[in-house]
């Protein structure tokens, strides 16, 4: 008698789900997707870059720098002069040891500026540095 009515109590009480491995997983996940996550550094500003039938689409660019027509060097959204462009470029490869920057110039501006910014990345030791452009139909 005893065993119909154990199974009687043991059938009414609801089944119940741990839910602690399910969210130890979720944040697993989520720090493995932050960590793995690549951040890139906006240069802040709209140009219209010139047309190239070589250009090629670049899959990683850590750090992207802006150049407008009138010759204004935008990093970050923040304009800076073409003299500090060496010290900050020190400062993402202190960060980003492997990191590639690409010179986004519109087509209008100056090349002595670009060439001076090319310059300068280069001192400061980037060895993957690209300039963009947009590639023809």
């Amino acid at each position: 008698m005893k065993s119909i009515r154990y199974s009687r109590t043991n059938r009414s009480k609801g089944a119940e789900i741990n839910m602690a491995p399910l969210l130890d997983m979720v944040f697993i996940l989520l720090i493995f997707f932050v960590v793995t996550t690549s951040f890139v550094k906006e240069s802040g500003v709209d140009v219209q870059r010139p047309v190239a039938k070589t250009a090629i689409t670049k899959e990683k660019a850590s750090m992207i720098i802006g150049v407008t027509a009138p010759g204004v060097i935008f990093i970050e959204g923040k304009s800076i002069d073409v003299r500090s462009v060496r010290t900050r470029m020190e400062r993402f490869l202190a960060e980003t040891p492997e990191g590639s920057v690409v010179v986004v110039a519109d087509k209008k501006s100056e090349t002595g500026i670009v060439v001076q910014i090319l310059d300068a990345c280069r001192l400061a030791g980037v060895k993957n540095i690209s300039v963009a452009a947009k590639k023809t139909a």
